[in-house]
């Protein structure tokens, strides 16, 4: 063959994840496989970015049979070469299996995971090379832009984003067009403006905004650059931390890219409009997700938030009018103006239109990023799209909107997830992370793990925030330690209270989230920890206790053998007893207990 057609595209995830599990040496492996067996003008490799499942990596695509392959290893390259690309024989025995079944899925459309999904914002994670503009290009990368300069006003174009009904996909879930309108209409002494982009994904568990720009940096670029063009900046800066290293550098290659292409810089499409683009490296505060802190830590001051108003719309970064939105709502922009407001206004609910990309991990089978139209609900994306809990546990809650979230106990699981819906019941959607809990988790732990978390992202400059949390972490410790009583339960929701309303930012102010969603749906849970002086999950070490059973008990000494404190005593084939004064209940005598004759309570 010549030029640049091949019979046959070899897809290989690139994003964080398979890249932690060597997917670099497995391009690396095909390149060199496919010249060894003069393949390299049949097949193309293509690195692409996150494909969503990933719990499957890392995953290999070969197009255009679209074989799914997953877990796969460098030494499994030469196989699927030899066999798939030079003999076109599919390798049955690395194609993904749903949840363990021996049912295969010859592509990535027979899945379960992708079945009830709709791709806008992730439209070509996974389907195309981040690194080459001219694939964005083909799947009409850069056309929104065209239009938008070539044929519209800017007013038109903030119309279209307010009749689509984009909401910001970072938090509270503001109307985008709205935003865009303010920005718009707020005036400078200079005439400057700024657009910024908040790539400072700080949740637990959350990986969407890095996804998308691993993925499709191109999207993100080619949003801001219209989003200047509708409320008249000419400077934009996308704040991203530190810590996503490949998603930093991807980034950086479609800015000098776009630049290259003239899609930034001077006179861009010949309109006369002038836009350019600057990444700023954050240090990975979780407070600069707030949107004045970020500001201020472009500007090179420490991330503090400010109080409002004034809003960033009227006096943000370096004083002048601010546009900010995410990642994801930035990904929507192109997808709605090339497709128009109303097939975007069509999909999801009432008040929450368009799609909501979700990071799911936790107890969970099929842990990833998935996609899908708001007023989905929670079982849909549990049981159906994320596999349901391993091992055969029952579900028991899902926890939203990170450490400003609530969780959503198992009675709710009919719940759709649209801003209202978990707004209603304790929750919010926040920038996407869905964390799945089965029955071995202790709700109380996991209040204390997220107020841990806030205390030491907390900025300190307001009080409430400052002290209040950490007083409110005391009184949870002091309840999975059984020291507390049921009127410190009552103490520790009225605390809730006024840290959440006296807060000077939403990460103050969202703080009790956690532990008045747990209040509220799991007070039993706390109640036994409390009258009780026990943990029904059997998490809180303090409320643990072990006991080996005499008549079940063979004498192994296996248990002995692995207590690291020396609590266990006993003669071989004879039963053994554990001196609960030394146990540092560890649990290592119970995992190696082979008969079952170790109990916990």
């Amino acid at each position: 063959m010549s030029g640049n057609f091949v019979r046959a595209h070899i897809l290989v995830c690139a994003g964080t994840g398979c890249s932690s599990s060597n997917s670099e040496q497995i391009i690396s492996a095909f390149e060199k496989e496919l010249i060894k067996q003069g393949m390299e003008r049949e097949a193309r490799v293509v690195k692409t970015g996150c494909f969503g499942l990933c719990a499957m990596g890392p995953i290999v695509l070969v197009y255009p049979e679209g074989a799914f392959y997953t877990h796969v290893k460098v030494s499994d390259v030469e196989e699927i070469v030899s066999s798939h690309i030079v003999k076109g024989k599919i390798v049955k025995r690395l194609l993904h299996r749903e949840g363990g079944s021996t049912e295969m899925a010859s592509s990535l459309s027979d899945t379960r995971f992708y079945k009830k999904q709709l791709r806008i914002a992730l439209r070509n994670c996974g389907v195309i090379n981040p690194e080459n503009i001219e694939e964005y290009i083909a799947c009409d990368g850069y056309l929104a832009l065209g239009r938008a300069l070539k044929e519209q006003k800017p007013e038109e174009i903030i119309q279209i984003i307010q009749s689509s009904g984009l909401r910001g996909r970072g938090g509270a879930g503001f109307p985008t067009g709205m935003k865009w309108m303010f920005t718009a209409r707020a005036k400078s002494e200079d005439g400057l403006k700024y657009v910024c982009c908040n790539a400072d994904e700080g949740d637990p568990g959350a990986f969407m905004d890095r996804s998308i720009l691993e993925g499709d940096p191109h999207s993100v670029i080619e949003a801001m650059i219209i989003a200047g063009y509708a409320v008249g900046a000419h400077q934009g800066y996308i704040y991203v931390r530190a810590e996503y290293p490949i998603a930093v550098n991807r980034l950086q290659i479609a800015i000098n890219q776009a630049r290259e292409y003239g899609f930034l810089g001077k006179n861009i499409f010949g309109s006369g409009f002038d836009f350019d683009l600057e990444i700023r490296l954050g240090a990975g505060a979780f407070v600069c997700g707030e949107e004045t802190a970020l500001m201020i830590s472009i500007e090179g001051k420490r991330g503090e938030p400010r109080s409002r108003p004034p809003f960033p719309a009227e006096k943000g970064l370096f004083g002048k009018p601010t546009l900010l939105n995410n990642v994801e709502t930035y990904a929507n922009i192109p997808w709605i103006l090339n497709h128009g407001a109303d097939k975007f206004a069509a999909i999801g609910t009432e008040r929450s239109k368009g799609t909501k990309v979700f990071a799911l991990g936790g107890k969970i089978s099929n842990t990833g990023l998935v996609e899908v139209p708001m007023g989905t609900t929670l079982r849909e994306i549990v049981e159906e799209i994320g596999g349901g809990c391993p091992n055969g546990k029952r579900f028991k809650a899902a926890q939203t909107g990170g450490p400003s979230g609530g969780c959503i106990p198992a009675s709710l699981i009919d719940t759709q997830i649209d801003y209202d819906s978990l707004a209603a019941i304790g929750s919010m959607m926040g920038s996407g992370g869905l964390i799945v809990m089965d029955e071995d988790n202790c709700m109380v732990d996991i209040a204390k793990f997220f107020l841990e978390f806030i205390i030491d992202e907390s900025c300190g400059k307001c009080s409430p925030c400052r002290i209040g949390t950490r007083r409110m972490y005391e009184m949870l410790d002091k309840i999975t330690k059984g020291n507390a009583t049921l009127k410190d339960l009552d103490a520790l929701e009225e605390l809730c209270m006024h840290v959440k309303n006296s807060s000077l930012c939403a990460l103050g102010q969202t703080a009790p989230n956690p532990v008045l969603s747990t209040l509220r749906y799991f007070r039993d849970e706390y109640e036994a920890h409390v009258v009780e002086k026990r943990c029904p999950a059997g998490v809180c070490k303090d409320l643990l206790s072990y006991e080996i059973d005499p008549v079940k008990c063979r004498g192994c000494t296996a248990c002995l053998r692995k207590c690291p404190a020396g609590a266990i005593s006993g003669t071989v084939k004879n039963p053994h007893v554990i001196d609960a004064k030394k146990c540092i209940k560890c649990g290592a005598c119970m995992e190696s207990c082979k008969f079952g004759a170790i109990s916990r309570k």
